[in-house]
């Protein structure tokens, strides 16, 4: 097992920058052994009341990381004096159920190891347990993050995937933050939980074209069906669609084998199988479950570590939605 735990270390040493040398697998045995027991017990109960809450954490997790690293600025609520990330435009749609879990590991934590607990640490540990309880990989998560100080809603642009961005574009945003195109590709297969509200793809399934409905990316009966479901949208603009409509809650790479069949739901979606960069790594985890399962993990080890703030960086907020 130490063997293991040395290996899973020197894999991402290369990713490493001084600061990930305080962060380690057990940084909280002394200083809080019931960390991972409070956290497991808390998105447990929250996603059998709110089976959303593993993909909306999942959402949450990456809009944090890819802004100012994994520092836990996204859940920061905006001031008088200062417009939050959460409040940008991209961040609108994030779903309440995300931040509330947080919110009520943090409260746990603070009764039972107060000023201890990082609402960054947290937030990486309820990701990966949720990403679990619904049957994806399990994957180590170091620990140690502290709090981010910055949280700005004008830092945010452009630094996020939106699904209505080309193929080149998406994967340029992960190359400048280190990423390979590939790890782009499983990343994205996180789209194997969760929605998108139609408002997110109306523009692929209404007017499309002069000689079409909707775009061609589409499988003509769920183009049909999406038309049906999304016919409200403009009134009630909640009204969303599961970004994997054969087995919805489930981890698994069934996003991956909907593509080939025009079953995406965003234009995103059909880049990944359009694109000749990304559709070898689309292919090879539709076909193999456990590929996609190992590339995922690895990717989230990665991303997980991304920018964070060690040591006397940042602080331990009292309170996760608020700088103490």
């Amino acid at each position: 097992m130490a063997f293991l735990q040395i290996l899973f270390l020197t894999s991402l040493s290369l990713f490493f920058s001084p600061s990930h040398s305080q962060l380690s697998l057990d940084y909280y045995k002394q200083k809080c052994p019931a960390f991972e027991q409070t956290i497991r017990d808390t998105i447990t109960n929250k996603q059998i009341t709110s089976p959303t809450t593993a993909a909306a954490t999942l959402r949450l997790f990456f809009h944090d990381c890819l802004i100012n690293g994994c520092d836990a600025s996204i859940l920061i609520s905006s001031t008088p004096f200062n417009s939050a990330e959460r409040d940008a435009d991209i961040n609108l749609s994030l779903p309440g159920d995300a931040f509330d879990v947080i919110v009520r590991a943090k409260t746990a934590l603070e009764l039972t190891c107060p000023n201890t607990v990082s609402c960054a640490d947290i937030l990486a540990v309820a990701t990966r347990d949720l990403v679990t309880m619904v049957g994806g990989p399990y994957y180590n998560v170091l620990l140690g993050r502290r709090d981010g100080l910055v949280s700005k809603s004008n830092y945010v642009e452009g630094k996020l995937p939106r699904p209505t961005m080309p193929m080149s574009q998406i994967i340029n945003i992960f190359k400048s933050n280190g990423f390979s195109i590939q790890e782009m590709v499983a990343l994205s297969g996180a789209h194997t939980i969760g929605f998108s509200h139609c408002k997110e793809f109306s523009s692929g399934i209404y007017n499309f074209s002069n000689v079409s409905q909707y775009d061609r990316e589409y499988n003509p009966r769920f183009a049909q069906g999406l038309q049906q479901a999304c016919k409200d949208f403009t009134k009630n603009p909640t009204l969303s669609v599961f970004n994997d409509i054969m087995t919805p809650n489930k981890f698994d790479n069934m996003y991956f084998q909907n593509l080939p069949k025009g079953l995406g739901l965003l234009r995103s979606d059909h880049g990944l199988y359009s694109d000749p960069n990304t559709k070898q790594f689309v292919e090879m985890y539709a076909a193999d479950q456990n590929k996609f399962f190992q590339a995922f993990a690895k990717a989230m080890e990665k991303l997980s570590v991304y920018k964070v703030q060690t040591g006397r960086q940042g602080e331990i907020r009292h309170r996760c939605d608020a700088f103490n």
